[in-house]
């Protein structure tokens, strides 16, 4: 048998407020063993499905992606060819990143008196442009 925490134990451990608890557990991502007086109680297991709800939207996944991954508010099962998809996401947006960092620090110290006159930031220019039609065409 697991051991169980009271609603003041997972704040703690988790470091999430007890109205986030609740509109997790509202939403289906975790779920209560139990009540203790007025004061909900979790497996102990609720610890690292909170790790992983966080895990998910620090990648980016909303609530709902994350919610079809978790099984009855006590276990996760990976939809790897959504992680996937992610991650090819977000190199995706790391190159895009990348790119916009380079062609800002050579802006920052370009030797033209005018940054139109530049090769380099007209290139940046030009991209950038290309991406917010990209971007308005979704």
């Amino acid at each position: 048998m697991h051991k169980t925490l009271d609603i003041s134990e997972v704040v703690k451990r988790s470091g999430l407020p007890a109205s986030t608890l609740r509109y997790y557990e509202d939403k289906g991502l975790i779920k209560s063993v139990g009540r203790n007086g007025l004061r909900r109680v979790f497996n102990e297991k609720v610890i690292d499905i909170l790790a992983s709800i966080s895990l998910g939207q620090l990648a980016g996944l909303t609530l709902d992606d994350i919610g079809t991954m978790i099984i009855n508010g006590d276990r996760v099962q990976i939809d790897r060819n959504k992680l996937t998809a992610k991650a090819n996401e977000i190199e995706q947006t790391i190159a895009q990143l990348s790119a916009v960092c380079e062609g800002l620090r050579h802006a920052a110290i370009c030797p033209e008196e005018n940054h139109f006159d530049c090769p380099k930031f007209l290139k940046l220019l030009h991209s950038a442009s290309q991406h917010t039609k990209k971007r308005n065409k979704l």
